[in-house]
């Protein structure tokens, strides 16, 4: 591996890490040397300082992703501006360290990188993708793939990520992905999805509360961001906190100190912070329903996690894993079925959908009758899918009244049967009039 610093002490520490990590290390003093090193040989991996003098670290890692796409890149440097890591990871860098180093930090960040770059490698020699289950996630279809590639690439960093997708996509098992083949796996993943959260108790579940700091306080209670520290927070649903939660979350991520609820004792806490919504969040933004400047600091790398309507047969795959246990197959027309229908609730829809068709099946196979009547009665041919807007709301509207009349009107199972949060149910009754 290659190691690029102007700065010969640094350049020697790093080194001498390196090598007693086992690595055979090329150390270089510019970008230009670099380029003569890549003339004759491809390293494994790549730590590049970002100040470098003449053609500077960023210009060389833009050269390199076009040069050496496969070419895991580190950026290393003093700098911490927000704005410096978006650009790096924009760029394509593995990950981005900032001095000073810590030689378990570095030689963890080389060791997963030239991990992955084994692994691409036997990809491509095989010409095809390397498993269908990623950190609990299945899929096959391309995109899947790229967002494999994605979580890979930013979990060994400690960037904040906002992902993005529809309810029921998989958001957490992502975020949950980045934690675990992150740095912080072995520390707590601490998960709160704020649309469950009653305005006026939010700060309280984020920050905890002293005993007596309000009506019902009865005793001291420690916060999502204090039992996280050291590890991973999940907030999903990140839209749904309130404008004065957004200021005080604001304040934390600029600060890394908090005070409970009634208390005046700061506290702080090492986490890595982990946002989603389902939400266009700079929509959001527009409206003035979410803070711009917050906005900003939630998104430093995006990810997108694609609809299961958009994932080709990775339905059948997915449907298969759900029956795995069961023993049982998918008729033909099961398949049909699952390949047509748009899954507007996404995965979540779909292992209540299985879950329901192994209590009903029988001899051993499941078939299209076995599904729910509204799935049943809204399919479409792979030809001709259900895709325009006004379809998928005549579909919600539908599913949502049949699963008000199955339940008399429980919110709580008409929530778990169709994958979505309950704010998201309230608000399409209230679109489609059914409330």
């Amino acid at each position: 591996m290659v190691v690029v610093d102007d700065d010969i002490d640094h350049l020697a520490l790093m080194s001498h890490w390196l090598e007693a990590a086992g690595y055979d290390v090329d150390p270089v003093d510019s970008a230009e040397a670099l380029q003569t090193v890549l003339a004759t040989a491809v390293p494994d991996c790549v730590c590049l300082d970002l100040d470098l003098p003449g053609v500077t670290g960023m210009e060389m890692l833009e050269r390199l992703r076009h040069s050496h796409p496969q070419l895991p890149v580190i950026m290393v440097t003093a700098e911490r501006e927000v704005d410096v890591v978006v650009r790096a990871m924009q760029q394509g860098a593995y990950d981005y360290l900032s001095k000073p180093l810590t030689q378990l930090r570095l030689t963890t960040s080389v060791k997963r990188a030239v991990e992955r770059a084994s692994l691409d490698r036997q990809v491509l020699e095989l010409g095809r993708t390397d498993a269908d289950v990623y950190a609990r996630m299945v899929g096959r279809h391309p995109s899947m793939r790229a967002l494999f590639r994605e979580i890979e690439r930013v979990a060994a960093s400690d960037v904040t990520v906002l992902v993005h997708g529809e309810s029921g996509t998989g958001k957490e098992l992502v975020a949950r992905a980045l934690h675990d083949e992150g740095a912080r796996a072995k520390k707590p993943f601490v998960a709160l999805n704020c649309a469950a959260i009653p305005e006026n108790l939010q700060e309280s579940e984020l920050f905890g509360h002293e005993r007596g700091a309000f009506t019902g306080a009865v005793e001291r209670r420690t916060g999502r961001f204090e039992e996280a520290d050291g590890g991973t927070l999940f907030l999903d649903e990140i839209a749904e906190l309130s404008l004065p939660a957004q200021a005080k979350l604001l304040r934390v991520l600029q600060e890394r100190t908090f005070s409970r609820v009634g208390g005046a004792k700061s506290i702080a806490s090492d986490f890595r912070l982990v946002a989603a919504s389902h939400r266009n969040l700079m929509e959001a933004v527009n409206e003035g329903r979410f803070r711009e400047d917050l906005f900003f600091r939630v998104a430093v790398f995006e990810i997108d996690v694609p609809p299961l309507r958009e994932r080709g047969d990775d339905v059948v795959l997915i449907a298969r894993r759900f029956l795995a246990e069961s023993g049982l197959e998918l008729a033909p027309d099961a398949l049909e079925l699952l390949r047509g229908y748009p899954w507007p609730g996404n995965v979540r829809e779909l292992e209540n959908a299985v879950q329901r068709a192994l209590v009903v099946a029988k001899e051993g196979v499941v078939t299209a009758g076995d599904f729910p009547s509204r799935i049943r009665g809204t399919t479409s041919s792979r030809q001709r899918p259900l895709r325009t807007a006004g379809t998928i709301e005549s579909l919600e509207k539908v599913a949502l009244g049949d699963a008000l009349e199955r339940h008399g009107g429980d919110i709580a199972k008409v929530v778990a049967e169709l994958g979505i949060s309950r704010s998201t149910v309230y608000r399409k009754l209230k679109k489609y009039g059914l409330r």
